[in-house]
């Protein structure tokens, strides 16, 4: 009984020295919330999975991984994809994460940080086609999501033959509903809905490079978006990304959830005009 006693006892001090062991953050900035950081963001497999109070997915475990960096408790505000920037200009977010692509657009109400990842055109076919123009030929009906970088482009290629949605879930329902009949979307939301059973009878293929659509040749950057003029979070935010691109942190998430390593390999950080 005394051996017990001693055991539960040792067992108590050794949880409670570890709850009360010090954390020392890898850079100092203030947050929105002390010892918080608040990330804006949207359900979008497999960047983004709401879970349990916290977020998963490639973006939800890099952000999740930084804030540790940080001494932080990510507190999550999930809200519809186009609500997400806004909490971050207006400062109600420290950062938003989420497959957001590094544009021209956004670094003028926003900060973006280096890349942290690259995502491809992909398209969404049961015949399994790569080509834009064979698309544009064959005259049928092709839906993309509002916001990506691609839109003006294909809207252009495609004219009246091109549908918008709200989020790559209104995309989805159309094409397997039979609605549309390719979509165009990211190339790792697409492989990975399908690791998942969705898309079922569908092939997702890279777009081949076509030069009326500029994503097409050049992958899009992912990056995380924050407050306007806030250097001091964006300079480490960036040393953060930059020491998880070396020690293979980036690489495990995206192979976590099927994407490939490949994807990580960003280049010079570039805005998409």
């Amino acid at each position: 009984m005394f051996r017990q006693l001693t055991l539960a006892i040792a067992a108590v001090i050794s949880v409670s020295a570890q709850a009360g062991t010090p954390c020392t953050p890898a850079h100092q900035f203030k947050t929105i919330t002390p010892g918080k950081l608040t990330v804006a963001t949207m359900m979008i497999p497999p960047f983004l999975i709401p879970e349990d109070g916290g977020i998963k997915g490639v973006d939800g475990d890099i952000i999740t991984k930084i804030a540790a960096m940080e001494c932080l408790t990510v507190t999550p505000i999930v809200v519809d994809t186009r609500a997400v920037m806004q909490y971050v200009v207006s400062g109600q977010a420290d950062v938003a994460v989420g497959n957001w692509f590094r544009t021209a657009a956004r670094l003028k109400s926003m900060d973006m940080t280096d890349p942290v990842y690259l995502d491809s055109l992909a398209i969404y076919t049961k015949q399994g086609t790569a080509s834009l123009g064979a698309l544009v030929e064959s005259g049928k009906v092709v839906g993309t999501v509002q916001g990506y970088n691609w839109v003006g482009d294909l809207q252009k290629l495609f004219g009246s033959k091109i549908k918008l949605y709200p989020s790559p879930v209104a995309l989805a329902q159309d094409l397997e509903a039979g609605r549309i009949e390719a979509g165009l979307d990211s190339l790792s939301g697409g492989l990975y809905a399908q690791q998942q059973g969705g898309f079922k009878g569908f092939k997702v293929v890279r777009a081949e490079p076509d030069q009326r659509v500029r994503a097409s040749i050049e992958a899009a950057q992912i990056a995380f978006a924050l407050v306007k003029g806030n250097d001091e979070v964006t300079k480490a935010i960036n040393a953060d990304i930059g020491k998880l691109r070396e020690t293979k942190v980036i690489d495990g998430a995206l192979q976590a959830y099927g994407l490939s390593t490949e994807d990580s390999k960003v280049g010079e950080p570039r805005a998409i005009e």
